[in-house]
């Protein structure tokens, strides 16, 4: 059911937003906004059955609308697009037409750009079923919006089910060769903050992923997690052998098994601490595991700092810099087709 619909005026975008928290029989209940379709709020139970935070943002809109949060975005709960993830130096080729893309990431362009997805305000709907309720946000982006071509219509749709997954539809269409790529940025953490996620148990359904070079742009090359830190095949702690990855921590595209766009599991998380547990599915060849290496404290919840490794994101994708890798499954969208696929976030408590 839908408990709340709150209608705000923010004056720094000078028009109403609106905020919708939706909770099912279980009293999980899920707050999105319509500001950059943001997960704002998760609240799932514990063994003992007590409901806390289990996702990093913020309670106020205004929040995300800072300026010292946009120019350091570490993109809470954000719809990402029009393409996530990097395309190195901001640029592709379509059919021989060369496009230059707005770069936010040194010479790269991350998430869409700075003015992407996680920035528009969307059009949004609710609706209640007998087993499920939702949210459905549509958006028009423009022919070379950010830089890139096709005048894209997108909905996503977030519905909480009764089975207590949560779950985001995608779909887009466009009237030019584009290239898409859209994802969910949600960080988890398990624990509500008590902690890190460094003690998370995470098994990842991934036998490979991609390399990538000292800018975070993947070498081309798909290659074994086997005899590495990357392998999570087996029940691993996330901080187990983070010292040993290169950089500051995981942001890694893993491949899924099996791929062949069906919905898969790709990961799962647990929280011996709390019990709780959270499964990871998707219908997209790959997924990002970020652990949260770029938070720095500056960002809170009711005074809790997120800190390095406070949260853990699992983003369904195209892999990285697809557009300029044509051994990588293909991003791209052409007029007559539509785009589609399916995150789920299943929550729960472990048998442990």
């Amino acid at each position: 059911m839908i408990i709340n619909e709150k209608r705000q005026f923010i004056p720094a975008l000078n028009q109403e937003i609106t905020t919708v928290t939706l909770q099912n029989r279980k009293h999980t209940q899920v707050t999105i906004t319509n500001y950059g379709g943001i997960i704002m709020s998760i609240k799932t139970p514990d063994r003992r059955g007590n409901f806390a935070e289990i996702a990093l943002g913020f309670d106020d809109v205004e929040d995300y609308l800072t300026e010292a949060y946009k120019n350091n975005c570490p993109y809470f709960g954000a719809a990402i697009g029009r393409y996530a993830n990097r395309i190195k130096d901001g640029r592709f080729t379509l059919d021989g037409n060369a496009y230059k893309l707005a770069c936010n990431n040194g010479s790269n362009s991350l998430h869409g750009g700075p003015g992407g997805f996680h920035q528009k305000v969307w059009q949004l709907t609710t609706f209640k079923e007998p087993k499920r309720t939702g949210v459905v946000l549509t958006l028009k982006s423009e022919d070379m919006e950010e830089g890139f071509p096709g005048n894209l219509e997108v909905k996503m749709t977030y519905t909480l089910t009764f089975d207590n997954e949560l779950v985001i539809d995608y779909e887009a269409t466009t009237d030019k060769k584009t290239v898409i790529n859209l994802t969910n940025h949600s960080y988890f953490n398990l624990s509500s903050m008590q902690h890190n996620v460094l003690d998370h148990l995470l098994v990842l359904y991934a036998d490979n992923f991609t390399p990538k070079d000292e800018h975070d742009i993947p070498t081309g090359e798909i290659v074994s997690v086997n005899n590495s830190p990357m392998d999570f095949l087996l029940p691993h702690k996330i901080g187990e052998r983070i010292s040993d990855v290169d950089g500051r921590g995981y942001d890694h595209n893993y491949v899924i098994n099996g791929f062949e766009g069906e919905l898969n599991i790709g990961a799962r998380l647990v929280d011996e601490s709390t019990g709780r547990s959270l499964e990871f599915y998707t219908t997209e060849p790959g997924f990002q595991v970020y652990s949260g290496n770029y938070l720095d404290g500056s960002y809170n919840r009711n005074e809790i700092p997120f800190k390095a490794h406070y949260g853990l994101c699992f983003e369904a994708q195209k892999f990285p810099d697809s557009p300029n890798k044509t051994n990588f499954p293909s991003a791209e969208l052409m007029p007559g087709e539509t785009y589609q696929q399916t995150t789920v976030y299943k929550f729960g408590i472990a048998d442990i």
